[in-house]
């Protein structure tokens, strides 16, 4: 009886954190679809419509910024995962010199705070030529210390013997990467993807310092501009609505994967 009222009790703390984390959630679905009438007021209503999304929608490039979006995210993580792909496997299975002494300098990049970078990059993004241009928002984040971290963890723990196996079959070091290495690792690879897409698709201040036109904006960005308007700033029906067509991908992408997402992180847990 004790246990399952220890049980119960947690169980309680744990359906309070979670209504503590969804009630600005529902607030603001709930704000995107409420008329602009019953918005500001104190009281419940039970009317609903669609005019706040397609207003915000046609009010602003929100469907451009959605494309910029979906490219810079997507674009960042495919060269992510070339790049942490070819490093990792240097670090974990090719011996040169100095080769954990550069790791620990690698890894000095968890530790460095990435806005502390701003004025650098944007120097040579400018010095480049490569400013409001998408391939500037991306650029920096070609390559990823916390990646490379995870995956080099994760190759490690694989049995050498494998590739010493494949080696004797005559297979180079790039057959043995893309037959065994990334296939055996493919929760690690789900786990940093979706880090990866959230950051970029939930990055803001990057965003916003490289890009000044409507043609390269995110949705972040876009949703900021959108919000300071002097036509949406008092409008929450509107600010809301801009906020869910900014969110909704995202969470409808959980929703629709929330068992790869969770057995993903649940399979890549990083041993010694």
């Amino acid at each position: 009886m004790r246990n399952r009222i220890l049980q119960m009790m947690w169980h309680g703390i744990g359906f309070g954190f979670a209504a503590l984390w969804i009630i600005p959630l529902v607030w603001v679905i709930r704000t995107a679809f409420l008329p602009k009438e019953s918005a500001i007021d104190s009281g419940w209503s039970w009317g609903w419509t669609f005019d706040n999304i397609i207003h915000v929608w046609n009010g602003a490039r929100f469907g451009q910024f959605l494309i910029n979006t979906i490219i810079v995210s997507g674009g960042v993580l495919a060269v992510q995962l070339i790049t942490l792909t070819m490093a990792a496997y240097a670090f974990a299975r090719v011996r040169f010199v100095g080769r954990d002494l550069l790791f620990m300098l690698f890894l000095v990049q968890i530790m460095v705070p990435p806005d502390i970078l701003i004025f650098s990059n944007y120097q040579v993004l400018n010095e480049m030529g490569l400013l409001d241009t998408k391939l500037g928002i991306m650029l920096p984040y070609f390559a990823s210390a916390f990646g490379v971290f995870l995956l080099r963890q994760s190759f490690k723990q694989l049995p050498y013997e494998l590739e010493e196996a494949a080696r004797m079959e005559g297979a180079s070091r790039l057959h043995i990467l893309s037959r065994i290495y990334v296939p055996l690792s493919r929760p690690v690879y789900m786990s940093f993807a979706i880090v990866s897409v959230s950051f970029h698709w939930n990055d803001f201040l990057w965003p916003l310092i490289v890009t000044n036109s409507d043609d390269n904006r995110l949705l972040t960005v876009g949703l900021a501009m959108f919000a300071k308007s002097t036509e949406s700033g008092a409008q929450w029906s509107d600010v809301s609505a801009a906020t869910l067509i900014v969110s909704a991908p995202l969470m409808i992408g959980f929703l629709l994967f929330q068992r790869q997402v969770i057995g993903s992180f649940m399979s890549s847990g990083i041993k010694g």
